[in-house]
């Protein structure tokens, strides 16, 4: 059942809906051109474990050019493009991105990590290898890999082969990794053999299962980011990072009697379900036609969802089936996280081709309400050379220590910095690998951040040249 205008702009006067904010994570900045507010002072000046504000405390130079991270906290190099290896002897992929952990055999913890490789294979000293039987298209260097650690020894291989630019995606409730091709190439392009574009399925604990790789074609084929599952009505929503025109929120709904469980996506028929794109409207009940009309923290929109007309794009991109005032847009919606009952989602930035500029959003979805909240919003960075602004968030995860942990891609300094459920932010670490010139740095963007199952390490990835890393300290729950 559809949420109409009327409906939504009733509940609205009575909740003040629009004004009051929801869920548990609060706001960075209050608007466009407000800068997130960030707490690095420690008690008496001193950094590390005296802290007692937000956060961690300053973060402190890495004498190896890597991490810079506050003090009583250290990493772990876990893989690394062109110097450590899989078990099949070939180099780790580069271009590490989504990523997500689950439990592993005898205390161990599985990591699946995208590698976001984009066009001919040729193009790329170090794509994922093309293992007998895991291989989609041969001509794609793109893929996953899967990373066992334990404390003494690490271990990795080849999820998936052949598929293209694997941006985001993410987990399942039943322990498997969804990873997203942010690519509309189709058969022919780029020496490619099949269409591009589409949703995979991996398991990390059983590899047999990862055999023949088949795409989840009910999800359609169009530039996917992220993907989350509604683990009570199992629904799937999907982000699209396009521009030209802008992209959109989807949700693809089961068809009757589905159940989710291992492997059962890719049982299904290509047009098996129903996918729909969003579409926005305010308290007033006035059509939204971006996500980028919020100024206001708190900001709530009422959702409906308008069914895709050709899911697999034959002809025309999904996005461009639509016409202004079917449904609403957003620039670079990018990383999701489900949570609080709901779906986190990020736009990293808006530009010229927005209605209103902006460095950076975070909205909460709440499916129950069929509302879209706005709970972070970071104006335009000044100069985002300078330590102390954020910009570009990206990839995202809940923390278990309170509020979110959101990785940078920005311009300028990189960093992987936090967020209090009261809207306080801190950094948490920065990139250090300058992989441009001393007259010009240049510094790779943060991908992958995920906490392991037990809460104790930090995973994230430096994506150029491809470095996963693993971090430890002394976390705490953080302050309001």
């Amino acid at each position: 059942m559809s949420l109409t205008r009327r409906d939504f702009a009733r509940k609205s006067a009575v909740t003040g809906a629009g004004v009051a904010l929801a869920g548990s994570v609060g706001a960075l900045a209050t608007a466009p051109n407000a800068l997130a507010s960030t707490d690095t002072e420690s008690a008496e000046g001193r950094p590390g474990h005296g802290h007692v504000g937000v956060g961690y405390g300053p973060l402190l130079p890495d004498p190896d050019g890597i991490l810079a991270l506050p003090a009583g906290f250290k990493y772990r190099v876990i893989t690394y493009s062109g110097r450590t290896k899989l078990e099949s002897g070939e180099f780790t992929p580069s271009n590490h991105d989504g990523t997500s952990t689950f439990d592993g055999p005898r205390g161990a913890t599985l990591l699946v990590n995208n590698h976001e490789l984009a066009g001919p294979r040729a193009d790329w000293p170090h794509p994922v290898p093309l293992t007998e039987g895991l291989v989609y298209d041969p001509a794609a260097a793109g893929g996953c890999t899967v990373v066992e650690v334990r404390r003494d020894h690490v271990a990795e291989w080849v999820g998936i082969a052949g598929t293209a630019t694997n941006c985001a995606g993410g987990n399942t409730p039943w322990g498997t990794w969804l990873t997203c091709e942010e690519t509309e190439d189709k058969a022919g392009t780029n020496g490619f053999t099949k269409d591009h574009g589409y949703v995979f399925e991996v398991d990390p604990a059983d590899r047999r299962a990862n055999r023949n790789p088949k795409p989840i074609k009910a999800l359609g084929r169009y530039a996917h980011e992220a993907v989350v599952v509604d683990p009570k009505r199992g629904h799937l929503y999907l982000t699209e990072d396009a521009s030209g025109p802008n992209g959109l929120l989807y949700r693809w709904t089961p068809p009757e009697h589905f159940h989710h469980g291992r492997g059962r996506l890719r049982t299904l028929a290509d047009d098996a379900g129903v996918l729909q794109a969003f579409k926005c409207f305010d308290s007033g009940g006035k059509f939204v036609d971006d996500l980028s009309r919020a100024t206001r923290i708190g900001t709530v929109y009422g959702v409906d969802w308008v069914t895709v007309p050709d899911r697999d794009a034959k002809t025309t991109s999904v996005r461009k089936q639509f016409t202004a005032g079917q449904v609403t847009r957003a620039r670079k919606l990018e990383g999701m996280w489900w949570a609080d009952g709901g779906a986190y989602v990020v736009s990293s930035y808006a530009r010229d081709e927005s209605p209103v500029q902006h460095d950076g959003a975070v909205w909460f979805y709440d499916p129950k309400r069929r509302t879209l909240t706005l709970k972070v919003l970071i104006g335009v960075n000044p100069d985002p050379s300078k330590e102390g602004n954020f910009d570009g968030p990206d990839n995202i995860t809940v923390s278990p220590y309170g509020g979110l942990v959101i990785a940078e891609d920005g311009e300028g300094l990189q960093h992987l910095f936090g967020a209090t459920d009261s809207g306080r932010t801190y950094p948490i670490a920065r990139n250090e690998l300058n992989i441009g010139t001393e007259e010009e740095p240049e510094y790779s963007e943060f991908t992958g951040v995920t906490f392991s199952p037990d809460g104790k390490t930090l995973y994230a990835n430096i994506q150029t040249p491809g470095i996963m890393l693993a971090i430890t300290g002394p976390w705490k729950r953080q302050k309001r």
